[in-house]
């Protein structure tokens, strides 16, 4: 019986090592490139670089690695995640402390699998997930563009905030094992070029999922595609409500026609709504910049995805409030908000948009309703000229109870369905973020 008990427990160690070493192997291996063995590319034309610059563009790759008072592109910006700060990196081409050193094979590497050039994994606030999807050609310009015609900038990358050992990223190999696909985008045989374009931009470059697309426990995106219903379904993050992008007629899209969401994504604003919080950002530094084809042919994929009746329930209808009761939270947006909103709720045209039926006073989240009101919007800024219609911010004029007394109203008159907001939301949101968060960075990418 020892003879037998020892036999098993010989067996179970050398499976255990054997496991053991598997997984090493898997966590410490070099994922491979198509690029792999390639010859250093020579100086690409100028057509190249520039067809890269708006790749670049796309994928709003300056937001996230650039800081307001930064060069672009030189990393340092800070991102809070649940176990402690992380900082974007340098990808300008300088050498010592970029990307300088990185083959073509480099860069697709941590472009589309998140991995360095040294073998470490990149944290998930890089979309790579999303980037995936790119196609080798747009990998290809994409490099070039950073290599030949971004400056380089000596600047030493930031180490992160995480504690040992929560700082391990091996631990990224088996996420990304479980939670990313790594395939570049295939066009789907029942969707026309344009569809198929959209889709592509959607899904890669554009990476709305990041934001849009609900995240489970394990911070990963529930869907990278139009398969699930849960893609781009809606999603908190930062301290705002990222909300739906399918056909959800109260939360969504809906409502909107294909021309809705080209005008918003080219000039930031349209009947139904104003770009803020994040999405300022994504208008001011990319979405602006693309080409009137490819506008269409996002409009025309996000207008694919059905939203969802039972989430989203009956659809909305303007109901008229019914005189001014002598309430506070009638009085306060009476005074404060009324001027620019309108007594009514519909807004200013196309310039001040609507309070009744907006997607943020529908939504049960009532994050993005807090954080416009006590940090107010960002700057949009179209073709250079800054908008001269802003959200002011509220934080210093009025109390918690008073924001959570006229958002309640906001959120509970004229037929929408949000909700009342509570005081201790707006204290904890006001203690969470920074009044200067809605500051967007807007840097020329040259």
């Amino acid at each position: 019986m020892i003879r037998n008990r020892t036999r098993v427990l010989t067996t179970l160690l050398a499976a255990g090592l054997v496991v053991a070493c598997g997984v090493a192997w898997y966590v410490t291996r070099t994922p491979a490139s198509p690029f792999d063995g390639a010859p250093a590319p020579q100086t690409p034309p100028a057509a190249a670089i520039q067809r890269g610059e708006y790749i670049a563009r796309l994928s709003d790759c300056v937001a996230c690695h650039s800081t307001p008072d930064g060069a672009p592109f030189a990393g340092g910006l800070e991102m809070a995640t649940p176990l402690g700060s992380i900082f974007s990196t340098n990808i300008t081409p300088d050498v010592k402390t970029g990307i300088g050193s990185y083959s073509l094979a480099d860069f697709d590497r941590a472009l589309r699998h998140g991995v360095a050039r040294d073998g470490h994994r990149l944290y998930p606030a890089m979309p790579y997930p999303s980037y995936a999807r790119f196609s080798d050609d747009d990998v290809q310009a994409l490099y070039a563009y950073f290599v030949h015609g971004v400056q380089p900038v000596e600047q030493a990358n930031r180490p992160t905030g995480i504690a040992s050992p929560l700082n391990q990223r091996w631990p990224l190999a088996l996420w990304n094992a479980v939670f990313t696909d790594g395939r570049s985008y295939q066009p789907k045989a029942d969707g026309d070029a344009l569809w198929n374009r959209g889709a592509y931009i959607v899904q890669g470059p554009g990476h709305c999922g990041s934001c849009h697309t609900p995240r489970g426990l394990a911070m990963n995106e529930k869907a990278l595609d139009e398969s699930s219903p849960q893609y781009l379904a809606g999603a908190l993050l930062d301290g705002w409500y990222a909300p739906s992008l399918r056909g959800d007629v109260n939360t969504g899209l809906g409502r909107w026609s294909e021309q809705d969401i080209v005008q918003f994504l080219r000039s930031g604003r349209n009947a139904h709504a104003v770009v803020f919080g994040s999405m300022a950002d994504a208008f001011n530094n990319s979405t602006q910049f693309m080409s009137d084809e490819d506008l269409r042919a996002v409009a025309r994929y996000l207008k694919s995805l059905p939203g969802n009746p039972a989430r989203d329930g009956a659809a909305w209808q303007y109901t008229a409030a019914a005189g001014t009761p002598p309430h506070p939270d009638a009085q306060t947006f009476m005074t404060r908000c009324a001027a620019c909103h309108g007594p009514d709720g519909r807004g200013q045209g196309q310039w001040i948009p609507p309070l009744a039926g907006s997607a943020a006073s529908m939504a049960h989240e009532n994050a993005s309703s807090i954080n416009v009101t006590l940090n107010g919007s960002a700057r949009v800024v179209a073709d250079g000229i800054p908008d001269a219609y802003r959200m002011p911010p509220f934080r210093n004029q009025l109390s918690d109870q008073e924001v959570a007394d006229v958002l309640s109203y906001v959120r509970t008159t004229w037929g929408n369905r949000g909700g009342a907001v509570k005081p201790e939301e707006v204290k904890a949101l006001r203690e969470r973020t920074n009044p200067a968060s809605s500051n967007v960075i807007i840097l020329q990418m040259r």
